[in-house]
């Protein structure tokens, strides 16, 4: 089986940690470079998060930093839902053997999509500030990726206001350069996510698994499990892992291509994924496959079984 080259651009928080744990154990997935940004948390504690995900996982994939603050809007972090450290507030060691760069986000992303013309394809599960910047500085990239995988966005509902979803809030103009970049998009919105979710019972289970990983996907999850019970949600969505999931497994998932925009400028409507799925009017452009649908069962047992290969049980 031949691999699926991958990056992976990330605000590492807990759904993330769980992306980065799922794209480490799906065989058709070859992680080769993992970027942070500014957005659940801080740019430092996204990168020494993905460090200590690293380590859980035995892995030592590079992982460079990328912007500390939205292209213009300041930012605002996800306290309520990730802690204050971005894991839950969950302690994990930084590896000893962290591999340290000075290169930046865009540019290790740039010389990667090099490196695979037409095969590699993005993930991204933050603000998309890395990528505008990317994109920018590099005006060829878009076409050298061979798909933008990304969480963000809705066609129907916000969180973060009641316009828009939190990583297109947290910066619009970032997300409005990604959607009209030309690029592939498959964009995993809010629609999709929130039926995305693990339940009590199947946090119970990853943590009777009896392995560090399980016990650790449980305890970072249950900051975001408070919140999402103040929202009655029936558990706590992995928004990350959809863009993920969906490279490995796009039979779980229904979706239509559509127009999508991103409102820059509404005093309300800031970081709205504007699209014309449910409109009479059409935008003269599809510009992305929007995600509506997933087998919430079978998205559930995957993502549990591919966490619990990671390691054996052992004591914790």
């Amino acid at each position: 089986m031949k691999r699926i080259p991958v990056w992976i651009d990330c605000d590492t928080g807990v759904d993330d940690a769980v992306a980065l744990l799922l794209a480490h154990a799906l065989p058709e997935l070859d992680i080769r470079g993992i970027s942070v940004v500014c957005g659940n948390t801080s740019l430092e504690n996204a990168y020494f998060n993905t460090q200590r995900i690293n380590g859980l996982m035995g892995a030592n994939y590079p992982v460079y930093q990328g912007a500390e603050k939205p292209l213009l809007k300041e930012v605002k972090f996800a306290v309520t839902f990730h802690g204050i450290n971005g894991l839950g507030d969950v302690d994990l060691p930084v590896p000893e053997n962290a591999a340290s760069t000075d290169e930046k986000a865009w540019d290790a992303l740039y010389a990667c999509a090099c490196t695979h013309p037409g095969e590699l394809r993005l993930v991204a599960t933050g603000p998309m500030t890395n990528l505008a910047i990317a994109f920018t500085k590099y005006p060829a990239l878009p076409g050298l990726l061979h798909s933008v995988s990304l969480m963000g966005g809705s066609a129907s509902v916000g969180n973060i206001s009641p316009a828009a979803e939190f990583n297109f809030y947290t910066d619009p103009q970032a997300a409005a350069i990604v959607m009209r970049s030309g690029a592939d998009i498959v964009m995993c919105g809010l629609d999709v996510t929130l039926q995305a979710f693990l339940t009590p019972e199947d946090l119970d289970e990853l943590e009777a698994s009896g392995t560090r990983v399980g016990s650790f996907t449980k305890a970072c999850l249950l900051p975001a499990l408070k919140g999402s019970r103040m929202y009655n949600l029936t558990g706590v969505c992995m928004h990350d892992s959809c863009p993920v999931m969906y490279l490995a497994h796009p039979e779980l998932f229904e979706g239509e291509k559509a127009g999508v925009v991103v409102e820059t400028r509404g005093t309300f409507t800031s970081g709205k994924s504007v699209t014309d799925l449910y409109s009479d009017k059409q935008f003269p452009f599809k510009n992305a496959l929007v995600l509506l649908k997933v087998d919430r069962d079978r998205f559930a047992s995957i993502l549990k079984e591919r966490i619990l290969s990671i390691e054996k049980p052992e004591a914790v």
